[in-house]
């Protein structure tokens, strides 16, 4: 996992309430889209970025893709980030890549 990734999907608040929206279940990606005032191109960049960073999952059923998160991509980003905060685990998170 990218951290970089994860945090430039955080970065936009379109993302996070796609995520946030989510959090209540699987949703499709008109289910989604309908929330928001914008264009189906700027909601697909949306979806793709936060796949990209592993948020979240997407299936097809016919021609509707469904959405979830992925609680595991979670549980280790504050797995990580919880450690970073113990002393000394910076410089060692510098040496270790």
């Amino acid at each position: 996992m990218k951290l970089d990734l994860v945090f430039k999907a955080l970065a936009d608040p379109t993302r996070r309430e796609i995520l946030r929206l989510l959090n209540s279940g699987e949703m499709t990606a008109g289910q989604l889209a309908d929330r928001f005032d914008i264009s189906a191109p700027s909601m697909s960049h949306h979806f793709n970025v936060l796949k990209q960073a592993d948020l979240i999952s997407a299936r097809r059923d016919g021609q509707l893709i469904y959405y979830s998160l992925n609680t595991t991509v979670f549980q280790d980003i504050l797995t990580r980030m919880f450690s970073l905060l113990e002393p000394g685990a910076e410089a060692e998170e510098r040496r270790g890549r």
